[in-house]
């Protein structure tokens, strides 16, 4: 924001400048009009009144064209603030691509934040500045709404679904984040702050709990060793239950005929409610762990499941002699 107004928060963001200008553009159309229709009252009130009792109004004719201004000029402005807003919502709901992942779980009455190398922090969250960075929320409780007032974002965190806000913050130093959602007695409590750090002043901070921190994938295939998961789920297509190597971002059949992308939200409820989706040609084996393992830990196996699907790049780079070949033989085509 421009004005220094007690009202605001601080503008910290690379959305934060879109919103403030749809906001303010609404608070002043709103005056506009307000103060137009208030005018046009009093004005009317004072030139048409009656001045005597014997005077008697005159019948008014309608007038087509005053019909179609008072309904084009309105239809004009909502299409303009239908795309505007559009536009402005389909920014905030579509992270960069190269935004970085972090993780938080709302709980009865604080926030939980994981970093991509597996640090932990609880209520506050620091971050680089200049980043993109995309956070990916469910609630372990009730419904939450994690809310960063400087950077113009809010999204509800709830039990069950995944969800996601991104921001990319444009200031260093401390801004706040709350709870925007009546979670309970404590509600007014769950807040915490956001830190931007300089790029190497983040990385500095990392490198500060380096020691304690372990990666979610490692953590994950920790977790997958320990669960015995590997037992069911091998390598291999021999095993009671489907391989889970290279099967992120595909699509499945279950038994039911129905097709699912396997995604985050698919992985957490295979792992918590096996029975709901049985991929075709495997029996309802697997045992729920509902209530047995947290969010945290479902994170933990998510994270290296995905581990075990390589993007196109990463495979690239696991094989270079094939990457070379390949691009060889796209060489010997353009050639032919």
């Amino acid at each position: 924001m421009p004005l220094d107004f007690p009202l605001f928060p601080e503008a910290a963001s690379t959305m934060a400048g879109q919103v403030d200008a749809i906001y303010l553009f609404l608070v002043a159309l709103s005056a506009f009009f307000s103060i137009l229709i208030a005018g046009a009252v009093v004005y009317c009130a004072v030139r048409y009144r009656r001045r005597s009792d014997d005077e008697i109004g005159s019948n008014l004719h309608g007038s087509l064209l005053l019909e179609i201004v008072w309904s084009a000029i309105p239809l004009a402005i909502v299409l303009v603030l239908f795309f505007w807003g559009a536009k402005v919502f389909f920014a905030q709901s579509r992270p960069p691509a190269d935004a970085i992942e972090y993780t938080a779980i709302g709980k009865q009455w604080m926030w939980k934040f994981q970093h991509p190398d597996g640090q932990r922090e609880i209520n506050t969250l620091h971050v680089p500045k200049g980043q993109p960075i995309v956070i990916k929320a469910i609630s372990q409780d009730v419904i939450h709404s994690l809310y960063f007032p400087a950077f113009r974002v809010k999204k509800d965190v709830i039990p069950g679904r995944y969800t996601t806000v991104w921001f990319e913050a444009t200031k260093t130093g401390s801004f706040h984040l709350f709870c925007a959602e009546f979670c309970g007695a404590e509600h007014s409590l769950m807040g915490g702050q956001v830190v931007v750090l300089e790029p190497e002043d983040y990385e500095r901070w990392l490198a500060g709990g380096a020691a304690t921190a372990q990666a979610p994938e490692e953590a994950g295939r920790q977790l997958f060793d320990q669960l015995a998961c590997g037992t069911c789920h091998g390598e291999g297509d021999g095993g009671r239950g489907p391989s889970l190597h290279d099967i992120y971002g595909e699509e499945v059949r279950l038994v039911d005929g129905r097709t699912v992308t396997i995604d985050d939200q698919y992985l957490r409820e295979s792992i918590l409610t096996p029975a709901e989706k049985i991929v075709d040609g495997y029996s309802p084996l697997m045992p729920t762990y509902q209530g047995q393992i947290s969010e945290e830990n479902v994170f933990k196996l998510i994270t290296y499941i995905k581990s075990l699907s390589p993007s196109p790049e990463d495979a690239a780079e696991a094989n270079p002699a094939e990457n070379a070949a390949s691009a060889a033989d796209e060489a010997t085509e353009e050639t032919l």
